[in-house]
């Protein structure tokens, strides 16, 4: 087994520290991780590493493109996912449609999700009422004239409780913060407070608690939810209020997503007209193939989950070496995304490179997984975020973007949606 040295220790450290996050990460640490995988590959080949890291866990690193469809067809009972911590809060980090889900769903919230999410249906069944609650939400994006992610997190924030739970929730922008404070802080959440006269009941302390309230106020809305929500359609078929904190956590990715793409069309004129085309003539059928494209190349190029890693349950074999039960394995997906030497104009937005009809199962690309760990939510979420790139475009035009971005030069390995400022104008 090797360790990394000098500064490709220092840029694969800070890759293996955001193996499962989806946090905003310096942009000299992602192309330091990027710079040190090359590094490896010309100096070894591309026979999967055994690293160690500065903490000094070790990982076994596939940096071989025919590793990757092995990868993704292993199931559970050979590579479970590794789950960031244990924590008892319901599902905090499952993606819906920005992402990989990580291992394999029990089959009853399998079923759940699948009645919910329909997956493999490019427009969901609901997306009437869907496309309904995005016009109106999407009001809000354009009604300034600049677009940041303050406006962009509270419409689709809005959107979101209205589409998993319906318009009562609309406004609940507290059962959204208890939410998140569950996902950022799951274990802290659930610990009762002793106060100074002594301990509470165990029912009183978890119904004050952020888990109690949130899952008190999930159960009024959704027992008045009507059919065309997520948790309306999933209700008959199994426990869906455990269901609604991922749901929503998934929807939570959304606003960056949106943000990147239309920074990225506003800074290519051409692919800006053609989106705009196909947004002058929305709504129509929902399914939106040009601006899929664009999305789908957006989390190409900026992937919400960067690194996957699952442990081996058995003794495997890659390449000819065997490994232990236990190792750990780690896929640099957004590393492989952008490879050069793999994929061709790997640092530009090319979203033509989606039309092909084989695109969507090319390993190399995965921006939703592949296999039994795909997300179960990407045509969802596909439709959502495409949905509202449409509803801006329509009325509106991209006329300057920040940070600017030079279409001819190889984009940026990171996009702050936090520091993105878009201009908008009245088409």
């Amino acid at each position: 087994m090797r360790t990394v040295q000098g500064a490709a220790l220092g840029g694969f450290g800070a890759l293996v520290r955001g193996l499962v996050g989806t946090r905003p990460r310096p942009a000299d640490a992602v192309t330091a991780s990027a710079e040190a995988l090359h590094s490896l590959r010309a100096r070894h080949g591309c026979a999967p590493r055994l690293l160690r890291t500065r903490s000094g866990k070790t990982v076994l690193v596939l940096l071989d493109p025919r590793d990757l469809r092995r990868f993704y067809a292993e199931p559970p009972t050979v590579l479970v996912a590794d789950p960031p911590r244990k924590c008892r809060a319901p599902d905090p980090g499952e993606p819906l449609g920005t992402g990989p889900a990580y291992g394999g769903p029990r089959p009853e919230r399998r079923r759940v999700d699948t009645e919910a999410l329909t997956p493999g249906l490019p427009v969901h069944p609901s997306y009437p009422r869907f496309r309904a609650v995005l016009a109106e939400e999407a009001r809000h994006l354009t009604v300034a004239g600049t677009l940041e992610l303050g406006r962009v997190r509270r419409a689709v924030d809005r959107a979101a409780r209205r589409i998993v739970l319906g318009d009562a929730a609309a406004a609940d922008e507290q059962l959204t913060g208890w939410l998140r404070h569950l996902r950022a802080d799951a274990d802290d959440a659930r610990v009762p407070q002793p106060p100074p006269n002594g301990p509470p009941s165990p029912t009183r302390t978890a119904a004050r608690s952020p888990h109690g309230k949130a899952d008190a106020r999930i159960r009024a809305y959704a027992a008045r939810a009507d059919r065309d929500t997520l948790v309306g359609r999933a209700a008959p078929h199994g426990d869906a209020l455990g269901r609604v904190h991922p749901w929503l956590s998934a929807l939570d990715t959304i606003p960056g997503t949106l943000l990147r793409t239309l920074l990225l069309l506003g800074a290519h004129p051409c692919e800006q007209r053609r989106a705009a085309t196909e947004a002058a003539g929305y709504p129509g059928p929902g399914e939106l193939p040009r601006l899929r494209a664009c999305v789908r190349e957006a989390l190409r190029l900026y992937p919400a989950v960067p690194e996957l890693v699952r442990v081996a349950r058995t003794e495997t074999r890659w390449q000819g070496v065997s490994h232990p039960a236990g190792t750990t394995v780690l896929l640099p997906a957004g590393f492989h995304q952008r490879d050069p030497e793999q994929v061709p104009a790997a640092h530009a937005f090319v979203p033509d490179r989606w039309k092909g009809p084989g695109a969507d199962r090319d390993v190399r690309m995965a921006p939703f997984g592949h296999g039994a760990g795909r997300c179960p939510g990407d045509q969802l979420g596909l439709l959502l975020t495409a949905a509202l790139c449409a509803e801006v475009l329509r009325g509106h035009r991209i006329e300057a973007v920040r940070p600017a971005l030079d279409p001819v030069e190889p984009l940026p390995a990171l996009l702050d949606p936090r520091a993105i400022r878009l201009s908008l104008t009245r088409r």
